[in-house]
């Protein structure tokens, strides 16, 4: 017969060795639990009693082989900014600065590396970094794309945009 002491301080039994290695089983007692036979004169770890000794044994589980090579950045757990994404930035940035002089030419970029930049964090989100890059690119780039259709428009009505040798000049 055992007594034990529980997570919670109090002391439990006396009770079998069966109803030990059912707590031991369950999880509520461990190798550190404090425990005190029937006739001994201290409490020991459970661990140090050589009728439960073998419960607390370290098993180590045999190696399965791995299927797949284990990329460093995955195993480090560092994460790297996605280059879509920061091209995404890069070029609605460009189609802000640039509306005036040639209008929707880094637009279209910016809205595409911004969503190829989103889909690639999305799908590999312990891999990349940058969602709000690409959220700013994609905001950018449709913010550019809007002001150079309306500066397009402006200019087609008061007649500022010319047609010389089949290419679209913009006279300010």
């Amino acid at each position: 017969m055992y007594k034990i002491v529980g997570a919670d301080s109090r002391v439990y039994g006396p009770v079998p060795a069966e109803q030990i290695q059912k707590w031991i089983a369950e999880g509520r007692a461990n190798a550190q639990t404090q425990t005190l036979a029937e006739g001994a004169p201290a409490w020991k770890p459970l661990s140090s009693l050589p009728e439960f000794a073998q419960y607390f044994t370290a098993q180590v589980p045999p190696i399965a082989p791995i299927s797949q090579p284990i990329s460093p950045l995955a195993a480090s757990g560092v994460r790297k900014i996605s280059g879509w994404a920061l091209a995404g930035l890069l070029f609605g940035l460009l189609s802000i600065l640039m509306v005036c002089c040639c209008p929707c030419l880094f637009s279209v970029p910016g809205l595409i590396f911004s969503l190829i930049g989103l889909s690639q964090i999305s799908n590999h989100p312990h891999l990349y970094e940058g969602r709000s890059m690409a959220i700013a690119g994609l905001a950018l780039s449709i913010v550019g794309f809007v002001l150079g259709i309306i500066l397009i428009i402006v200019s087609l009505l008061h007649g500022n945009l010319h047609y010389h040798s089949n290419f679209n000049v913009f006279n300010p």
